[in-house]
């Protein structure tokens, strides 16, 4: 995964979007830097790979997609994903994302979660983070059902943070 400082435009190219890649689920470049306000990143789903159900209840998120195909789950419905498509997920939407037989590649972006400061613990009904990368195995993918897992309970894979 690279990062790029975000003092200065970035241009994104077709080697760090194209569809191969490693693992079942990949993060193949994010926006870095301290002065962004936007978090993007640049997804890869192996064939077959999934983003299990989860809901983001305080930013909207814009999903891209590049290569690949796959399909857009949400409790009002089913949706393609394909090449050009353009999906917005207001915030609360619960949703998965299910690659198809050749994979899938695709953009996120929502706006830059404030630094973490010092406050309460959030309650049992706080909502899950816009991002649950890391909460993917990087190994087998599976998606951590606890948010403070620290490791994957199908292979035992240390989780990201």
């Amino acid at each position: 995964m690279s990062t790029s400082a975000a003092t200065a435009p970035v241009f994104v190219g077709p080697e760090q979007t194209a569809a191969a890649g490693q693992g079942q689920i990949t993060v193949a470049w994010s926006l870095g830097g301290l002065a962004r306000d936007l978090d993007a990143n640049v997804i890869r789903l192996a064939p077959g790979a999934g983003i299990g159900e989860h809901t983001e209840a305080t930013l909207g998120v814009l999903v891209t997609v590049l290569h690949g195909a796959g399909e857009l789950r949400t409790p009002d419905g089913s949706w393609p994903l394909t090449p050009g498509a353009l999906v917005w997920l207001p915030a609360g939407t619960t949703r998965s994302v299910q690659a198809a037989d050749a994979g899938l590649v695709y953009t996120t972006a929502h706006r830059r979660r404030p630094p973490l400061g010092i406050s309460p613990a959030p309650g049992p009904d706080a909502g899950e983070p816009a991002c649950l990368l890391d909460r993917i195995c990087p190994a087998c993918g599976r998606l951590a059902a606890e948010r403070d897992a620290r490791y994957c309970a199908r292979c035992g894979t240390a989780l990201g943070d």
